[in-house]
């Protein structure tokens, strides 16, 4: 099975954690956002949304095509009137042309069966030399052994038909600096990054975790007995841990907008 992003069940899936210093660190390394407008494609909770305010930005919208996962991001940025959160998906956003500084997406592209859509709907968004952030894991990312530090990597160990899943909808580095560069990006570059997800105090918090497949749409893929069958192999490795520190790795692209005239009004 899939996860399903419209079901009241999962509306709170991915939200009820923070953007760890060190993703707030790297995205200080591309980008001062301090007085920009941010739009965040794909939000679900708004834990990306709400990072970027704190960044500095001077506003940010954040899109999804969810109205749960939209109802839990609004309830959780109550009172912050520089966070909105809008329905449209990553195609449609409904957003005015060249009407932000930045757009950015997380764990979003490998979702999508049309990147040119997507990253014409960015580039229409932008204002000239605006900057699109794109993070996302490649077969690379996925990759890395499992280990307290990093646990995704146990997910495929133990059930390596998961792989064939991830083969299917994981892009390749040069495929999107090639979608980027069709659709009027430039300056392009792909930086690899170590977030920490969360931090554990102990086996009993993550295993909690797991059990709601929290965050982790891969997980839904597993029947619940398939389920039990890896947070018990994981428990064999992990149990005992004072603190588990669960990191991921991710690919980021990066590309700016060109100056050239916005391909809708041409």
């Amino acid at each position: 099975m899939n996860i399903d992003f419209h079901d009241e069940k999962n509306k709170a899936a991915y939200s009820g954690r923070s953007a760890d210093t060190t993703w707030l660190e790297a995205m200080r390394a591309i980008v001062d956002p301090a007085g920009k407008r941010v739009v965040d494609i794909g939000c679900g909770g708004g834990i990306y949304s709400q990072a970027w305010l704190a960044l500095g930005a001077k506003s940010v919208v954040g899109v999804d095509f969810s109205h749960a996962m939209l109802e839990t991001a609004r309830s959780q940025a109550a009172g912050q009137d520089a966070l909105a959160f809008i329905y449209g998906d990553a195609l449609h956003t409904g957003l005015p042309d060249a009407s932000t500084d930045i757009v950015f997406a997380r764990a979003l592209i490998h979702h999508l069966t049309d990147l040119d859509g997507f990253f014409a709907e960015v580039r229409r968004l932008l204002v000239p030399g605006g900057l699109a952030i794109v993070q996302d894991r490649t077969m690379e990312d996925v990759m890395i052994p499992g280990s307290p530090q990093h646990i995704r990597g146990f997910f495929f160990e133990v059930f390596p038909h998961l792989l064939d899943k991830e083969k299917d909808r994981r892009p390749e580095i040069i495929l999107v600096q090639d979608v980027m560069e069709r659709n009027g990006f430039t300056e392009l570059e792909c930086r690899r990054l170590l977030e920490t997800r969360r931090r554990y105090r102990n086996w009993l918090e993550l295993e909690a975790d797991l059990r709601a497949r929290t965050g982790r749409s891969i997980l839904h893929a597993l029947t619940d007995s398939e389920l039990d069958e890896l947070i018990s192999v994981m428990k064999q490795q992990l149990d005992g841990h004072t603190e588990i520190l669960e990191q991921d790795r991710w690919s980021i692209w990066i590309g700016k907008r060109d100056r050239g005239i916005l391909a809708s009004i041409t």
